[in-house]
């Protein structure tokens, strides 16, 4: 089903096809859907990559994940970015912004979500949980 606050089919608790409403969520949390069918997770998707079952349901996950990729960019904004993809421990892959210095994030850092928007580009923004790592 279609949301009308984006292009994420969110299902109510304990109903396969209603729609969850967005005042019930918590807005510092990240929310990503598992398919009723074959279990797989999956961020704000219409369909099932695996089975293309359209029975999802919306669960909230934990905020821990590790950097599967990260770049830095620097179009369109006055300072250097980073842009990272992060897996999450429930098993889905997300696009998010780690904080600190672009440079000093690798694959393999583990993370923890700190705010479930950023202000200005609407993606999750996440910390660092071990803050040094030794240049190898």
């Amino acid at each position: 089903m279609y949301h009308p606050s984006g292009n994420v089919a969110h299902l109510a608790t304990g109903s396969a096809t209603g729609l969850l409403e967005p005042g019930a969520r918590e807005p510092e949390a990240l929310y990503f859907q598992r398919c009723v069918w074959c279990g797989s997770a999956m961020y704000h998707r219409l369909l099932c990559p695996v089975c293309r079952g359209s029975e999802l349901r919306t669960e909230r996950s934990e905020g821990s994940g590790t950097v599967r990729h990260s770049t830095v960019v620097h179009r369109n904004t006055p300072a250097a970015r980073n842009v990272s993809l992060i897996e999450m421990a429930e098993g889905f892959v997300v696009r998010g912004r780690v904080m600190g210095p672009p440079i000093g994030i690798h694959s393999g850092d583990r993370v923890r979500l700190s705010t479930a928007k950023d202000p200005v580009r609407g993606e999750p923004v996440f910390q660092l949980l071990d803050e040094y790592r030794a240049w190898t």
